[in-house]
Order: C-alpha cells, then sequence, then structure tokens
C-alpha cells in the first residue's frame, strides 16, 4: 500500500482535490450522464476512484449500500454521500445540487415548451413515439431489475408477485406496502430477538422528513409540497419505482394531470440526463409553474438528503445488520414488483395501436440484444418515426 494512501475503510484528513472541483465534476455528470442510475454510479467510480483517487474504494462502498439501505433515488444519493465523504454537510449539499441541477433546468425548459407547444402536432407526434419506446425500456428494466433483486427467494417472489398485482389493480402504488413488506422480510429472517434489541432499524425509519409548507403560497403548493415530500420518502431501489406512486397521486387522487400528460412526463425524464426521477419537476411545471416545479423537486429531493446525510455517520457500525439487510430485501422486492405492474398500467395508455405495439416490442428486443445500447439513442430515434407515422395516421 502506497504511503499516501489512507487505510482501508478510513477517511483521509487531507483530500486531494477541492470541494469545488467535486461539484464541478458533479455538475459535468448532472449534465452529460445519460444511461440510468446504475450508468451514473458507474461513472462516479471510474472518474473518482479510479481515474483521480479522489474517494477510496471503501468510501465508495459505504455510499453505494447506504443508498441501497435508504429510500431515494440511487445515483443522487451517492453523489451525496460522496460530497460527504470529506467535506461533509456543505459538500453532500453542494454534490447533490451540482448533481440534479442540470437536468432540472432541462426539464423546465421541456416544461416551457410543452405548456406552450403542446398543442402543435410536431409536439403530439414526438411523444406519440417516445411514450412507446418507454414502455420498452421501463419492461427491460423491471426485468433485469427483478433478475438482480429476487433471486429464488420465495418470501421475495411472493411479496414481488403481490405488489405487481396490486399496482395493476388499483393503478396506484400505496407506500405503506412497501414498509409493510421490508418488516415481514426482517421479522421472518430476524424475528423478536432482532425486534427487541434495534439494531438501529426503529431510528432508520424514524428519520425526519421536513415539512415544505411553509415555502408554499397557495393551497395547490401545499398540496404538491405534502405529496412529493412523500413520494420522495418512498423511492427505493430505483428512480422508476417512484413512477406508480406519482401516477396514482397526480393522476388519479389529485387528478393535476391526464394520463397522456403523466406517460409525457416519463417520457421526458428518458431523454434528460441525471436521475430519472427528475421527472417531478416536468410534473411540478405542468400543475403550477416555475413554482410548482421547485416545490415538486424540493420536496421529492429533500427526503433523499435527509436519508443520506442523517445516517451517514453510523453507516460503518449498522449499515451491515442482519436485520437491515433483511428490512431492505423485502423493500427492494416490494418496489420492483410496483415498477413491473406499472408497466402494464402505463402501457395501457401508451399502446394505442400497431405502430406503438412495434414501437414498444423493438425497444425491449434492441435493449435485450444490446446490452450497451443507450435509452437516449433510442428515444431519439423514436421521436423521429412519431414525427414521421403521427400525422399519417390522424390527418
Amino acid at each position: 500500500m502506497d504511503a499516501n494512501t489512507p487505510p482501508t475503510g478510513t477517511q483521509s484528513t487531507s483530500p486531494v482535490y477541492t470541494l469545488w472541483q467535486l461539484v464541478l465534476l458533479m455538475l459535468k455528470l448532472g449534465t452529460i450522464g445519460f444511461g440510468g442510475p446504475v450508468a451514473l454510479v458507474g461513472y462516479m467510480h471510474r472518474d473518482l476512484v479510479e481515474q483521480r483517487g479522489w474517494i477510496s474504494e471503501a468510501d465508495y462502498k459505504e455510499g453505494m449500500a447506504l443508498a441501497q439501505l435508504a429510500p431515494g433515488p440511487l445515483a443522487a444519493q451517492v453523489s451525496i454521500y460522496l460530497g460527504y465523504v470529506h467535506y461533509r454537510i456543505l459538500g453532500a449539499t453542494l454534490a447533490g445540487i451540482a448533481f440534479v441541477m442540470p437536468s432540472f433546468l432541462m426539464v423546465l425548459g421541456i416544461g416551457w415548451a410543452y405548456v406552450r407547444f403542446g398543442g402543435l402536432p410536431w409536439m403530439q407526434a414526438v411523444f406519440y413515439g417516445v411514450g412507446a419506446a418507454v414502455i420498452g425500456i421501463i419492461a427491460m428494466s423491471a426485468k433485469k431489475l427483478t433478475e438482480k433483486s429476487i433471486g429464488k427467494d420465495k418470501l421475495l417472489w411472493a411479496i414481488y408477485l403481490l405488489l405487481a398485482g396490486v399496482t395493476i389493480a388499483t393503478e396506484s402504488e400505496i407506500a405503506w406496502l412497501f414498509i409493510a413488506a421490508g418488516i415481514l422480510v426482517w421479522f421472518w429472517r430476524h424475528p423478536p430477538k432482532v425486534f427487541k434489541n434495534g439494531n438501529g432499524l426503529s431510528a432508520l425509519l424514524a428519520l425526519p422528513i421536513a415539512p415544505l409548507v411553509n415555502m408554499a403560497s397557495s393551497e395547490t403548493l401545499i398540496q404538491i409540497a405534502l405529496f412529493f415530500t412523500k413520494a420522495g420518502a418512498f423511492v427505493f431501489g430505483s428512480g422508476l419505482a417512484i413512477v406508480p406512486f406519482l401516477y396514482g397521486g397526480v393522476v388519479h387522487e389529485h387528478q393535476w394531470l391526464t394520463e397522456k400528460q403523466f406517460v409525457d412526463a416519463v417520457a421526458v425524464a428518458m431523454i434528460t440526463p441525471g436521475p430519472v426521477v427528475i421527472t417531478v419537476g416536468f410534473i411540478g411545471y405542468l400543475i403550477a409553474g416555475v413554482k410548482g416545479a421547485v416545490v415538486a423537486a424540493l420536496g421529492t429531493f429533500l427526503p433523499c438528503y435527509l436519508f443520506t446525510v442523517i445516517p451517514a455517520p453510523y453507516m460503518k457500525k449498522y449499515g451491515k445488520l442482519p436485520a437491515i439487510i433483511a428490512f431492505v430485501d423485502g423493500v427492494t422486492a416490494a418496489a420492483v414488483g410496483a415498477i413491473t405492474g406499472s408497466v402494464v398500467v402505463l402501457a395501457q395508455r401508451s399502446i394505442v395501436d400497431i405502430p406503438t405495439i412495434a414501437l414498444a416490442l423493438v425497444t425491449a428486443g434492441l435493449l435485450w440484444k444490446f446490452k450497451k445500447l443507450q435509452e437516449p439513442v433510442i428515444i431519439a430515434t423514436a421521436a423521429l418515426i412519431g414525427l414521421a407515422v403521427y400525422p399519417v395516421l390522424h390527418r
């Protein structure tokens, strides 16, 4: 081991990079980082651990473990944790903002164009193609998550199938079932003794979520703040897990958006870099303009931020406890089941004719055949197909 390398599992007291260097790198990743959460955290490992040596392998693995353990979009949480490693709260805050801000500004611009030009045929044509392709992308994401997360565990499969069925039947996500699934697996694998000792799980579940109500200036903004804060607290495993939850609340409960607008919002998240969860900014803009976008984004990412910086100092002490691992497995199975169910729910709105069926199937086939194919390439192609086909079918 090099004399200048900190021992494994420890943090260097003298970082070899400045906070602003880290912020600029996160800004870059947030601007050009396509490929979804797994790709984004891979870029962070490549740039920060392998190429620059700013973050140790041990610190990176701890950040990944915490992101998998707590609710919140994976890539955003890892960026926040890596900022925390050497620069604590200030570093976590600035790194997280730098990573999320570029995609937020992009969806804000797209939201403006959508509202201003949404009635024009070209805009409708683009989302006609993109909406169908998104179904294929989510279907393949659900497949990969299922293979990776569920394995051969019969209890996890039961939870997975139950949540998929509930999501399809209710066309929404029942958030408390996530927690119930985690507790069930926890009790099944490590019953009474673990419960009596606590082992830190109760502290995890009791983490505070700061209210955003004071930021609101109207009843609608208050509702947006409360709903999206709740949504942000239950995004386990992947940013796509928030899709069925948002669908139930935004389309059915509050009726802020139509079904078509919601599918378009998911599509917007797919064509922009950064976290998929940034779709909340687009949704917020459609509901209440710039204020709605800001409140929705803050409401979603504040729980993610808190679930990272609050338990960060205790990660090494509690992260590998069997009770915590069991809880995460249960929640993940529930989240992946909900994602799978949401594919069926959203497909009913986007798959409307033979061309859209073909687009969804071809998208899924391409992603299955070519593992490294980037989603933005598919989305751009689908948009061009929509521009060509939609006017012919809707003359």
